[in-house]
């Protein structure tokens, strides 16, 4: 996540960036092009270049964020953050599955020859096809810092789910897979969110870019104040999970007010992206519904639900989608939406209470996706998205790795499981075999 905190500390960065001297921009090749279109017609975008991109991992390397630096998974996600009762449509809780840790050794070649190294890895979204778990990861400079790059890593799996004998996570040679290229990607590529629809493979990810005060004048946003940091929702599609070309932005900013993160669209336990609010039999698809898209950040303070036919073009409307009087406390963002296929949508959302941090889920019924019948504490706050491996809800993150260590731990929905982690406190985060670069 990128946070407001985060963005005040960027305030260096973006004056830097109105200030530099322009050089060449790294060469955007066929994963940018498309998406250049896009950017073309904001003026007011601070143009992206090498040096620039200098600027914002010097800035980087020196970023540190107590509160965000401090979250641990297991705090939102183990059997007693959804105390004092759990329902039976919540998902999880989740205790973590030492045999699927990812843990990164090298640094990747950096093609924009700027000295980019990563220090942290979080936020992951995975995707199983084929019979290969595939991983897609944020990278940073250093713990919830601007700057970011999104890697690709692939584990061979058995016919079970479970990791293949002997098998190894690869890190795929092609790393960064989405790195800055675009005006509107110049603070960094967050947050990646794969999916399956129409026949492709999709990831939307976020674009992080410094705001200039001809930006602010253009696009006010009184309701949700931006100050030197600008996000905007972007997407790539690929045919293999391997070769990526970016699209470019979902939404203009006269919508967003130059602030929209979290591209959280429903899916099923086999990461397809999955069509709601048509004519159905309650099971979740229809031909004839829209793919959703739940955004809890931006566009001026008020919560939107964006409608697609295809993934590429989205429409958006406020909608007040979500209530959180039952927990209480400040919605921060929607992280994941589930399809659980008992007719059921579930919301997992991040929130804080009296400054505490937390995790609750919002329940609703796939016939009207908007209509909130149910919240409860505890979560994965997974942002992006849970699959289901090997039977069991899974999902990754990174937030408990040891300074020092870019590792990512699974988590999977198991109540003995789960249970008995409560019952051992002991550290669970027991590394399995891995590779580097």
């Amino acid at each position: 996540m990128t946070t407001t905190a985060d963005a005040a500390s960027a305030q260096a960065t973006s004056s830097a960036a109105d200030a530099t001297t322009a050089d060449t921009a790294p060469d955007a090749g066929a994963a940018g092009a498309a998406g250049a279109a896009g950017t073309a017609s904001k003026p007011y975008l601070v143009p992206l270049t090498r040096e620039r991109l200098r600027t914002v991992l010097d800035e980087a390397l020196v970023h540190r964020n107590e509160l965000t630096g401090a979250l641990s998974q297991l705090t939102f996600s183990s059997p007693a953050a959804y105390e004092p009762a759990r329902p039976d449509w919540a998902v999880g809780p989740f205790a973590v599955d030492p045999a699927f840790t990812f843990t990164l050794d090298g640094q990747w070649p950096d093609p924009d020859g700027l000295g980019w190294t990563s220090e942290s890895l979080y936020n992951p979204s995975l995707i199983e096809h084929d019979g290969t778990l595939h991983l897609f990861y944020r990278a940073s400079p250093r713990k919830e810092s601007l700057g970011s790059r999104i890697g690709h890593a692939t584990l061979a799996l058995t016919p079970d789910g479970e990791p293949a004998p002997g098998a190894t996570w690869v890190d795929d040679p092609a790393n960064p897979v989405v790195r800055p290229t675009l005006d509107d990607e110049l603070l960094g590529t967050e947050d990646p969110k794969v999916y399956r629809a129409e026949g492709r493979f999709w990831l939307f990810y976020n674009g992080v870019f410094p705001i200039t005060e001809e930006a602010r004048v253009a696009h006010p946003s009184p309701g949700y104040p931006v100050q030197a940091v600008g996000i905007d929702i972007l997407v790539a599609v690929s045919d293999d999970l391997v070769t990526w070309q970016k699209l470019g932005p979902i939404a203009d900013h006269e919508q967003t007010r130059l602030w929209a993160k979290g591209a959280v669209i429903p899916l099923d336990e086999h990461g397809n992206a999955v069509r709601l609010g048509g004519n159905g039999n309650g099971n979740g698809r229809r031909d004839d519904g829209d793919y959703l898209m739940f955004v809890s950040e931006g566009f001026d303070g008020v919560l939107h639900v964006g409608r697609s036919d295809d993934l590429r073009h989205w429409t958006f409307e406020p909608v007040p989608y979500l209530d959180l009087t039952g927990v209480g406390g400040h919605l921060h963002e929607v992280a994941a939406a589930i399809v659980t296929g008992d007719g059921r949508l579930v919301l997992d959302v991040f929130h804080d209470v009296d400054g505490v941090f937390a995790a609750s889920q919002a329940l609703y019924d796939v016939d009207r996706p908007v209509d909130q019948l149910a919240l409860t504490p505890g979560g994965s706050l997974s942002w992006g998205g849970l699959q289901k491996i090997g039977g069991r809800w899974t999902f990754a993150q990174g937030w408990d790795a040891p300074a020092g260590h870019r590792d990512l731990y699974f988590y999977r929905a198991d109540a003995a499981r789960a249970d008995a982690a409560r019952a051992d406190p002991a550290d669970p985060h027991t590394p399995a075999p891995h590779t580097t670069p």
